[in-house]
């Protein structure tokens, strides 16, 4: 509730906007205030009684993304200047007690000794919500505490802490039971990032100045199949002209050499990296080799990297390894890549296959022919004019020179001085060094350089680009943060499929299953052919059989794709990555209610399941007064306790409050989350009756 001993004034003059642009006359609310002496805060000379302070609560203006429009604040004290106009895109919904307070606050009391108070009046007309909305922003929207939003969605079934999205369904249900009208407003369109055209140097690509560049390749395949053996091979035998005796050092990629021209390898072997790269949107590598053994065929990783390849469209060359091997039968692991789709050109197909020994140096100069050959179909090319773009490969903070960068440029020439931007990260090239550990000052398309100069430690996949100073780099940097907040909130999940559909978002389900067994996927397989309308197509782009790993959620977020995972567990690490990349798993043990489910989510039905869980506990050892509020001073006895979590105060074992920890403090600072066995000052939203012995317990609900 507002302090309603504070002093406050404003006219009823502000105005608010419908959703047609015409102004509308907002509602005020008003309270009886306390007397102040002349020149207390917020000026004004004089003493007043029985002022009145006025509260904007009409319609609301534009939407901010996800919903929650923003609100015009209250015009100035009578005689005051009119207040500065707030800037395009923030909110205005004006501060009240809990929140802090504005020029003209002060404290006194009443001329009873009581405190006044006038109950808030609701909003007017129907409230525009957005098809998603965060919790927050809702709460923000219908001028009510998030304890009240998170209490309404509970009583509706739904389980969401304070930075969670939920529908415009699940919203309206709150509004309505807050007795305010809903009207869903249609979705704002998510920022564009665009480049500061003025910034980017010669940006526009001219065609007629693209030329011939070298193919990038990286090597898959099954473990001991020999991907490392033939990268050695390579790199041993083949070392660009010029550059033999040189200092090699390991920057995630590097040139040979064959017939005068040139060709890049990915040093980092498997699928992984791989698409690790393409989940941030970096497509990089122009062919995929394929390295099968053949005294051991088609193995599990091998269907893995076929797939991944395949995801990424681009060509395959299988090299068949071990040919000196008693036990090679190259026939029979043709016929078996054929099996799963890859026909050679032998057998009727398009794909190439090179027996080769690693070990013993066989075959490897028909490989790399065969490489420049597909690279010749392929038409690759780039324009060297112009600032550079490209992609980090790796990343690494070294103790003597700092943030270390290896990156393959793909378009233009990265020059020493450049000022460049890598994902959300800005910096100026300070040194660069090529694969041999040699200083250079430029480096062309397809050239994999070590940068210094960076302030940060970018992400392997994340797009590099030059711009002409640091202003404009900082403007882009904005951008993609902007860009980057958005993305989270699109993400294809079964709950929000319905809506995405409905708005031509999305028009193919791409899935990707693992299950225990090879025939419990068989299974699935086939009851997924039989999904799907006219509207919307499911395809599943790989499945296997064993736990849900890293590379999978890798390839999922690559491809926008869903998780089935069917009676198999949830590697750690995979769930650190889905948390971060949005990616959605679900976990099942029957197969109907798998089809339910993906009927129900193409239907607009599906509502989310969750359970609760509980982060930590603390115990209350004593309490301190700080203006009108009560904080807890409190000794974490297990787990952690997180600012914006929900949170119970239990009173002999009786829950006496649920609400969300407002702020937590260690000693003067501010802290986002306080571990077991440390102390903290906690304070909690619309609770002022901490006692001795209380025991605070925070918690979750996670989807199930």
């Amino acid at each position: 509730m507002p302090d309603t001993t504070t002093s406050r004034t404003a006219t009823n003059a502000s105005a608010g906007t419908d959703r047609s642009g015409s102004a509308t006359p907002h509602t005020v609310r008003s309270t009886t205030t306390t007397s102040r002496p002349a020149g207390g805060p917020g000026g004004g000379g004089g003493t007043r009684a029985g002022a009145s302070r006025s509260r904007s609560t009409g319609p609301t203006g534009g939407n901010r993304p996800g919903g929650a429009p923003t609100r015009a604040p209250g015009a100035g004290r009578p005689g005051s200047a009119p207040p500065a106009a707030r800037p395009s895109g923030t909110t205005g919904r004006p501060s009240n007690g809990r929140n802090g307070g504005t020029a003209g606050r002060g404290q006194g009391a009443s001329s009873n000794g009581q405190k006044a108070a006038v109950a808030a009046a609701k909003p007017t007309g129907p409230i525009a919500i957005g098809p998603q909305i965060m919790v927050k922003d809702l709460a923000d929207l219908l001028d009510v505490s998030v304890n009240e939003v998170i209490r309404n969605l509970i009583s509706a079934g739904i389980f969401a802490s304070i930075n969670q999205v939920v529908s415009y369904d699940a919203a309206a249900k709150v509004a309505i039971a807050l007795g305010l009208e809903p009207e869903e407003a249609q979705a704002a369109a998510p920022p564009t990032v665009v480049r500061p055209e003025a910034a980017l140097i010669g940006a526009k690509r001219n065609e007629a100045g693209r030329m011939p560049r070298p193919p990038v390749v990286t090597v898959m395949g099954h473990v001991d199949h020999g991907k490392t053996s033939l990268l050695d091979t390579i790199r041993n035998t083949r070392v660009a002209a010029g550059e033999a005796g040189g200092i090699t050092q390991h920057i995630g990629a590097y040139q040979v050499e064959i017939n005068g021209r040139k060709v890049t390898f990915l040093d980092t072997p498997g699928h992984e990296a791989f698409t690790a790269m393409r989940a941030r949107g970096a497509q990089v590598t122009d062919i995929a080799v394929i390295v099968v053994a053949a005294d051991d065929g088609v193995m599990p990783q091998t269907i893995e990297a076929i797939d991944h390849a395949r995801a990424a469209q681009v060509p395959i060359i299988i090299a068949l390894n071990k040919i000196d091997k008693p036990g090679a039968n190259g026939d029979k692991v043709k016929q078996q890549l054929a099996d799963h789709g890859v026909v050679i050109e032998e057998f009727g197909g398009d794909v190439i296959c090179v027996p080769v020994s690693a070990k013993k140096n066989v075959g490897i100069e028909d490989l790399l022919e065969m490489i420049l050959l597909v690279a010749d179909v392929e038409d690759l090319k780039a324009n060297p004019n112009g600032p550079a773009q490209g992609t980090i490969i790796e990343a690494r903070l070294d103790r003597n020179s700092g943030v270390t960068a290896n990156a393959l440029i793909q378009e233009g020439t990265l020059k020493l001085g450049d000022i460049i931007v890598v994902g959300t990260i800005s910096g100026k090239v300070r040194a660069m060094f090529d694969d041999t550990g040699k200083r250079i000052k430029k480096a062309l398309p397809s050239t994999p350089v070590s940068i210094l100069g960076l302030s940060e430690v970018p992400a392997a996949g994340d797009h590099l680009e030059v711009l002409a100073d640091e202003r404009s780099a900082r403007t882009l940097v904005e951008q993609r943060r902007s860009a980057a907040h958005a993305a989270t909130l699109a993400n294809i999940t079964l709950d929000t499929l319905y809506i995405q559909m409905q708005e031509g978002k999305v028009k193919e389900l791409n899935l990707l299953v693992k299950a225990d067994v090879q025939g419990s996927v068989e299974a699935i397989k086939h009851a997924l052919s039989r999904a799907g309308d006219e509207n919307l197509k499911v395809r599943l782009i790989h499945d296997g059989v064993g736990n849900v790993s890293e590379t999978d959620v890798h390839l999922a977020a690559a491809s926008k794709a869903i998780i089935i995972a069917f009676n198999v567990k949830i590697d750690g690490p995979a769930q650190r990555v889905a948390a971060n990349d949005g990616v959605d798993i679900r976990s099942y043990s029957v197969i109907y209610k798998l089809m339910d489910d993906i009927d129900a989510a193409l239907k607009g039905l599906l509502e989310p399941e969750y359970r609760e869980q509980v982060d930590g506990h603390a115990d209350v050892m004593q309490t301190f007064k700080s203006g009108r509020r009560i904080i807890a001073g409190c000794r974490v006895t297990d787990g952690k306790l997180s600012r914006g979590s929900q949170v119970r105060i239990i009173r002999n074992s009786k829950v006496i409050h649920t609400g969300i920890v407002e702020s937590l403090r260690r000693g003067k600072d501010d802290a986002r989350e306080v571990l077991q066995g440390f102390e903290c000052g906690v304070l909690v939203e619309d609770f002022n009756d901490f006692q001795v012995a209380d025991i605070v317990e925070t918690f979750s609900m996670v989807r199930v």
